[in-house]
């Protein structure tokens, strides 16, 4: 990486540090008298829209999304692979308003977690994952029905490029629970944003969002259909841009 980019680098981090930082001190005081889909857009939506406009401006990640034709109306599922944090700032601009299935360390952040807790996420301990699928389940199928979308890392934690993992089933029996639509996506904004290290790679994220996967059913069957086909089509979908 070169001194330049190197400089940018730092510059970006700074500028998304001391935002972030502002940033949470006024959404302790104000989201609390704002509704729940005022304290998504505000806490969420703003915040994440500055941040990949700065990724865009100083280290140069640019993106392309194909496939927006495939979000239906109805609010449902997003089963999304995870290689970075870009596709966590990017996503809620496409899915809106949006919650995510987080872990619940996350809200003990100083600032940054209480903000976040302000959003109603789906914070879960998985140490305990009995408990944690009952808890999307329960609370998820709460945020569906008051037409909030529901971002979810079945892969649980970020992942190389080209790695694959078998995905965890949470999220499809979210869905199937509640006859929602799965919305597959697929990126690869790690190969510009590294799992690990500070660098970065100029570029174009590309963002792929399949066709809606409607549930057959709640049963284990269907739960487990529905995921297959998910994971099936983005780790095909991550194949095709490895190729091109």
């Amino acid at each position: 990486m070169s001194l330049l980019m190197r400089l940018r680098v730092i510059l970006f981090y700074f500028l998304l540090a001391s935002s972030a930082g502002i940033w949470c001190v006024l959404i302790v005081f104000i989201a609390p008298f704002l509704s729940t889909r005022w304290r998504i857009k505000v806490i969420i939506e703003w915040w994440t829209r500055a941040a990949v406009w700065l990724s865009k401006q100083i280290v140069g990640l640019d993106y392309e999304v194909s496939g927006r034709e495939n979000i239906p109306d109805q609010p449902g599922v997003i089963l999304a692979n995870h290689q970075s944090t870009w596709e966590t700032f990017f996503l809620p601009q496409l899915f809106r308003p949006q919650t995510q299935l987080i872990k619940k360390e996350l809200l003990y952040v100083p600032f940054f977690g209480w903000a976040f807790a302000l959003a109603k996420p789906i914070a879960i301990d998985r140490s305990k994952a009995r408990d944690s699928l009952q808890q999307l389940t329960r609370i998820g199928g709460q945020r569906l029905a008051e037409g909030i979308w529901i971002l979810v890392f079945p892969e649980g934690t970020r992942k190389l490029p080209g790695e694959q993992v078998k995905f965890s089933r949470g999220g499809a029996a979210l869905a199937c629970a509640n006859a929602a639509p799965i919305i597959p996506v697929a990126h690869n904004a790690g190969a510009h944003w590294p799992k690990q290290g500070w660098g970065k790679k100029p570029g174009t994220i590309k963002v792929m969002i399949g066709p809606a996967i409607y549930p057959a059913g709640s049963d284990p069957r269907s739960i487990v259909a529905a995921n297959k086909q998910a994971e099936a089509w983005i780790n095909q979908a991550l194949q095709d841009t490895r190729d091109t």
